[in-house]
């Protein structure tokens, strides 16, 4: 069972053509096809099925193809890791991180770091759903950038709180508590909100905020990103909850919003990094790891714009 096999498998059975298999390879299409064959008797089991002009996996090849990764995913690790033992500083880190940490955090460390391992190569990726951990044994991420705190257990991701992200209460032009600097959430308990969609981590911070003031929030408006809830309390649509606009942040004020501070002991979340214990960090993410780190212990991390700043 050759890895060349198990690549063009995993090619295949992702969607890639035999033809195109071929071309990327540079090899014919019939020794794709008996490389193949070899494997499906090498398995014992149909792993791939013909429909039309395209394989499909076999319910033999699904779960084949889940073992596969995570060969490939090791294998590829281990030639990482001797390249990178070989020269830790032309490595690449995958960072998962929370969208609206993108505006101030990340651009912060990755600055950062940059002017220290200029050949580091950094693949930042986004996440969709704020709710799911990014890091984990077989995952690609190696580090995630998060106010997600991972459940406690040993296989579960290690966690470092990095900094206390303030949470403030939005409010559009003519609320009544305009001119104030600072309330209570309970305060507007009889407003409609603008929340963030369910995939947020913000959307539990916010409920939870509000049960613990004596309120279910009524939600008028859903807002997927920050900037369009900001704009949605900014038009009147709703009062909100939101983090603090940090120093240095690309996010730029909008017009006609009023932040106040909030008084509730909880409007406040950390912002974290982890990653997987059952995964090892090849050397370059190890280095931005300790950059991250050694950055916060170091208080060199943006600082909270105040309310009446915001």
């Amino acid at each position: 069972m050759d890895v060349a096999s198990l690549r063009w498998f995993q090619l295949v059975a992702d969607g890639v053509t035999v033809t195109e298999v071929s071309e990327i390879e540079m090899v014919s299409q019939p020794a794709v096809s008996r490389a193949l064959g070899r494997l499906e008797q090498e398995v014992g089991a149909p792993l791939l099925r013909r429909e039309g002009r395209v394989l499909r996996m076999t319910h033999a090849g699904t779960v084949f193809k889940r073992h596969v990764d995570g060969v490939l995913h090791q294998l590829d690790d281990g030639l990482a890791a001797v390249h990178q033992l070989l020269d830790p500083e032309t490595g690449t880190v995958t960072v998962a991180f929370q969208p609206s940490l993108g505006t101030w955090l990340v651009p912060d460390l990755v600055t950062s770091f940059r002017a220290e391992h200029p050949d580091v190569r950094l693949d930042l990726r986004s996440k969709e759903d704020e709710t799911l951990a990014a890091v984990g044994a077989h995952s690609a991420v190696d580090l995630e950038l998060s106010t997600l705190r991972p459940h406690p257990g040993e296989d579960q991701p290690r966690w470092r709180a990095l900094v206390a992200e303030p949470l403030r209460l939005l409010v559009g032009p003519e609320h009544r508590l305009v001119g104030r600097s600072r309330a209570e959430l309970a305060e507007v308990a009889q407003d409609p909100f603008v929340a963030m969609v369910p995939t947020s981590v913000l959307r539990k911070h916010t409920d939870q905020l509000c049960r613990e003031a004596g309120f279910a929030p009524e939600v008028a408006f859903v807002a997927a990103d920050l900037p369009t809830l900001r704009g949605y309390v900014a038009a009147g649509l709703g009062v909100g909850v939101a983090p603090t606009r940090w120093g240095g942040s690309v996010a730029a004020p909008v017009a006609g919003l009023h932040v106040l501070e909030l008084s509730d002991r909880t409007a406040t979340r950390d912002v974290g990094l982890s990653w997987a214990p059952g995964r090892r960090l090849l050397p370059a993410a190890q280095l931005f790891r300790r950059h991250v780190l050694d950055r916060a212990e170091a208080g060199l991390l943006p600082r909270p714009v105040p309310p009446t700043d915001t």
